[in-house]
């Protein structure tokens, strides 16, 4: 984390356990790092593969990072946890693989967003169907709702990732993204309403 990063939020500072391995992994002890990538590899592929979409480019990323953080090291202050750090530099790192890899098209984000009349009321009507969220939980839609999501913009695609799939708490995901509380609950908010957007027409008619 360099100097011009936010402070990560209070209550996200390293146990005594973690201040001891940044210790061995600055000191250059193989076995730590070794235990690093042990401990927080699994989860960070299945963030990475949630993120670029496809096996492959998520080892590419995981590996990259790994490299990255090592590499970093030195001006890791060690003020946020070893996870949030790794987090923010596999998110990083996919967004960039993103940008150069990109299968899907990005919709632009206001034309996902409900528009209203002048007295208010919705321009659209949205038939019933369960969140985005919810719909997460049943298997047959699970595939449909992530591929959608691979179409939010870069941003929003990150913060619903982190929130609704990796189920990272608000303050935890603003010191991976790098922005304030309130600049995640906006973000997430208007990726549901964007992503339910792009789900309507698959779920128009279903009830549940």
């Amino acid at each position: 984390m360099s100097a011009s990063e936010p402070r990560p939020p209070r209550g996200d500072a390293p146990d005594g356990g973690e201040q001891a391995l940044l210790a061995r992994l600055r000191a250059g002890d193989d076995v730590a790092f070794e235990e690093l990538v042990r401990t927080h590899g699994p989860r960070l592929l299945g963030l990475a593969r949630r993120l670029v979409g496809n096996d492959d480019d998520a080892r590419d990323v995981l590996q990259e990072s790994f490299t990255s953080a090592f590499k970093g090291l030195p001006r890791f202050a060690g003020d946020a946890k070893l996870g949030t750090w790794l987090h923010r530099i596999v998110v990083n790192r996919a967004l960039m693989t993103l940008r150069t890899r990109r299968r899907h098209p990005e919709h632009p984000m206001d034309d996902l967003l409900p528009a209203f009349e002048s007295n208010g009321h919705h321009a659209s009507h949205y038939s019933a169907w369960a969140d985005p969220e919810r719909a997460l939980e049943r298997r047959d839609a699970r595939e449909l709702v992530r591929s959608q999501i691979d179409r939010l913009p870069d941003n929003y695609r990150a913060v619903i990732v982190l929130r609704d799939l990796e189920e990272l708490g608000t303050a935890e995901t603003a010191a991976v993204l790098g922005i304030t509380e309130n600049a995640v609950k906006i973000r997430l908010h208007r990726a549901r309403q964007a992503l339910r957007s792009l789900l309507d027409a698959h779920f128009r008619g279903e009830s549940s």
